[in-house]
């Protein structure tokens, strides 16, 4: 071989392993602690109410109150009020639908979504059906309360805190269309955010975090929010399926009064009690909504104050509304790989050579396979039936790799196979006891005819 040619393969081969090494990035990829605009509102609204439900985004009620205040010129004319505007979000193809409004308009008010039903709460209890469009009146709450948040945890929806009566903690039982009221908040707080982490209920204001355990019926405290001052604040949680957990509180301003940084968005690690920032949200806003859809945040109105010239401060702020819908893709978005739990094979001693595999991914998966007894991955569409299998102990763990190419495995479960039963020896013998009484009763009757 000639020294070019060799020399050209050679370059061939760097050049193939070049484009291996640094394949672009897709454009689908995810960039985490970024922020996105999306299609705004159909109509700007603040304190108005989030929830997702069936795959999308609602937002309900809200005020549309613009204007006030004044300036040189004189008094600004105040537009707008409480609503009852009902429209739904899709994130996949980013466009918003007007449904059935609210037939009673509020602002400030709890909102939570179970089994596809939203229920909207302040005094009154409206439940809108999703799949059919349609509102119905449940319960009221046993205590009417503005500015706080609804909760669900374990299929009820707690009701905590909220002006007046600061400290209550009322429960709602979807199932059942009742209330009770559980251990009272330790400190009054309205106007806070809060999310639900591992059935653990956080209320989170100004400088406390207060922790409701659901399960013990308890509080206690975490650690205080880095910023002193938090207005008009609204919180999500991941869920550490896309992304690990932490809740994000969006809240206007940080104490800049004592030379603190305008930060937007504050992070709380619940299992190291830590907190920390993230990017800082396009447009500033107070009393907007935050909804959490597959571990992504949507930050959805609300409203800013201002005086529009020196004049303008004997006659107090001006509002102005917001339509505006801005995507965050949260920290370690995309690197949280598939948690795998098999049902069967159990950890036991089976005496039959055929054993279901059963299995479940906690999201979708892009390729689930398994080994068994240490030996190549085997790919399955599904749960199986694995047949075959000799007497002796045997090892199977199942993987599932998501569309990040994140890959997770379940534990290693260990079984045991016995000596299967002998079905074949027990159909044969079955029919030689037939033969023989077969046998046995001609004799019989031969010696009756004798």
């Amino acid at each position: 071989m000639s020294k070019r040619l060799t020399l050209a393969l050679v370059l061939a081969l760097l050049a193939a392993s070049t484009i291996m090494v640094t394949r672009p990035v897709s454009a689908a990829t995810p960039v985490e602690n970024s922020w996105a605009s999306k299609t705004p509102m159909l109509v700007a609204r603040y304190g108005v109410g989030v929830a997702v439900a069936n795959g999308k985004i609602y937002s309900i009620g809200g005020s549309t109150r613009s204007g006030g205040g004044g300036t040189s010129n004189g008094p600004i004319p105040v537009t707008g009020g409480t609503v009852g505007i009902n429209e739904e979000y899709d994130p996949e193809t980013d466009t918003w639908t007007t449904k059935t409004p609210l037939p009673t308009p509020i602002q400030n008010f709890a909102i939570a979504a179970y089994k596809n039903k939203i229920y909207c709460m302040n005094g009154k209890n409206e439940v809108y059906d999703v799949e059919t469009n349609t509102w119905e009146s449940k319960t009221p709450m046993p205590t009417p309360r503005s500015s706080l948040q609804a909760n669900v945890v374990n299929g009820k929806i707690y009701l905590i805190g909220g002006y007046p009566n600061g400290t209550l903690n009322e429960v709602y039982d979807p199932e059942t269309d009742t209330w009770t009221t559980e251990t009272s908040m330790p400190t009054a707080s309205s106007g806070y955010a809060s999310a639900v982490v591992d059935n653990k209920i956080f209320i989170i204001d100004s400088n406390r975090n207060q922790i409701y355990d659901t399960e013990t019926d308890t509080w206690s405290q975490g650690a205080s929010s880095p910023s002193d001052f938090l207005l008009g604040g609204a919180a999500g949680a991941t869920t550490g399926v896309n992304a690990p957990k932490r809740i994000y509180v969006l809240g206007e301003y940080s104490n800049i009064w004592e030379g603190e940084p305008p930060y937007f968005v504050r992070v709380y690690d619940p299992e190291k009690d830590v907190w920390s920032f993230g990017a800082d949200i396009p447009t500033h806003r107070k009393l907007l909504g935050v909804a959490v859809l597959n571990d992504v945040l949507y930050a959805i109105g609300g409203y800013t104050s201002s005086y529009p010239d020196f004049f303008s401060i004997s006659y107090g702020p001006t509002n102005t509304p917001y339509a505006t819908n801005e995507q965050y893709m949260p920290f370690g978005y995309g690197t949280v790989p598939p948690a795998v739990a098999v049902a069967s094979p159990e950890n036991k001693t089976y005496t039959s050579s055929s054993i279901p595999l059963d299995f479940a991914v906690n999201k979708p998966a892009s390729w689930v396979g398994y080994s068994l007894d240490g030996l190549d991955n085997v790919t399955v569409a599904g749960n199986t039936t694995l047949a075959g299998f000799s007497s002796g102990l045997h090892n199977i763990t199942v993987y599932a790799k998501d569309s990040f190419g994140n890959i997770g495995s379940s534990e290693t479960v260990i079984f045991t196979v016995a000596e299967p039963f002998p079905t074949a020896t027990v159909a044969v013998a079955s029919v030689a006891v037939i033969g023989l009484a077969g046998v046995g009763l001609l004799a019989y009757f031969k010696k009756r005819k004798r």
